[in-house]
């Protein structure tokens, strides 16, 4: 926690990553701003902290228009967040880029620091364990506009002095996750399948793995990351652990005390991801991170909390 109380916006936060984030500056006391367009959002996320935050309702393409000149520190977290969002409509990558820029020039202006959200996507066509240096070739329309984020961040520091952290989240699950629909973690969806004694959708054969790291790891790596002095830099943040989608629909299916088979259909993604997994060893070295929440734990506060 930093010594006095910071002046924060939150991009998306009243989204699922965004407003576990919001819960935890409000717990320490911090003075938060929440800027959200409310397409993956929802009033009822940021429930616990009404009263105690500023809701702004607006895209971040708003900023310069928004009386936000006191803000010391952003959250970067309201970016569209899932691939197939960019398939339904490729204009996403100029106006993330677009609102990308809005935000550095907000940071620029007020010489503020920046965490925002990039993704493990990075490395869609590299082999595991992924690890920053890797660079993949490009693949499609969501990682394109994540690189060139990156590479903006990277401008703006030597141009302007503006420092700023990417953190390349894997697969992220929690709480917070409804008004997601359709683009919510695979984990989200067993759960709320089960709950309902449906089967769990699984495209392919399951054997498909993936780095699940849970919110309150995502967002303590996100603190960390903003008190520490960083210039420019991308960090991964996972569990350094992986697990396939057999595995995980069954640990579902185990804590709700059920036995349901998954129902598997043919995957209809080109370009798809079949495996992910973070190297934490610059994280751990930068910000001291480390993963608290195994996926185990996590599906069970999940099942528990209803």
């Amino acid at each position: 926690m930093l010594a006095k109380t910071m002046k924060v916006l939150v991009t998306g936060g009243a989204g699922f990553i965004g407003s576990n984030l919001v819960e935890e500056l409000i717990r320490r006391g911090e003075d938060v701003t929440v800027l959200d367009n409310f397409s993956t959002g929802s009033t009822e996320n940021l429930e616990s902290v009404r009263g105690e935050v500023k809701v702004l309702r607006a895209t971040c393409s708003m900023i310069p228009k928004l009386k936000l000149s006191k803000t010391e520190l952003v959250f970067h977290i309201g970016i569209p967040s899932s691939s197939p969002m960019y398939r339904e409509n490729p204009l996403l990558v100029g106006e993330s880029i677009n609102e990308f820029i809005k935000v550095f020039g907000l940071a620029k202006k007020n010489k503020a620091k920046i965490i925002y959200a990039s993704t493990s996507s990075m490395y869609g066509r590299c082999k595991p364990p992924h690890r920053e240096d890797m660079v993949s070739e490009p693949f499609d329309y969501y990682t394109e506009a994540r690189v060139a984020m990156e590479r903006l961040a990277r401008v703006y520091h030597e141009l302007y002095g503006v420092n700023s952290v990417g953190m390349r989240f894997f697969s992220v699950y929690g709480p917070h996750e409804k008004a997601k629909g359709k683009y919510a973690n695979v984990v989200s969806q067993f759960i709320w399948n089960i709950r309902e004694d449906k089967p769990p959708v699984i495209y392919g054969d399951g054997t498909q793995t993936r780095d699940f790291v849970h919110v309150s790891d995502v967002v303590s790596a996100c603190l960390k990351a903003a008190w520490a002095d960083l210039g420019c830099e991308v960090i991964n943040v996972g569990t350094g652990k992986s697990t396939t989608f057999n595995r995980a629909a069954e640990l579902v299916s185990r804590f709700f005390g059920k036995s349901i088979k998954p129902e598997y259909r043919p995957n209809p993604i080109k370009n798809y991801v079949y495996h992910t997994l973070a190297d934490l060893t610059k994280a751990r070295k930068l910000i001291g991170y480390e993963p608290e929440v195994t996926l185990e734990e996590g599906v069970r506060r999940l099942v528990k909390e209803g």
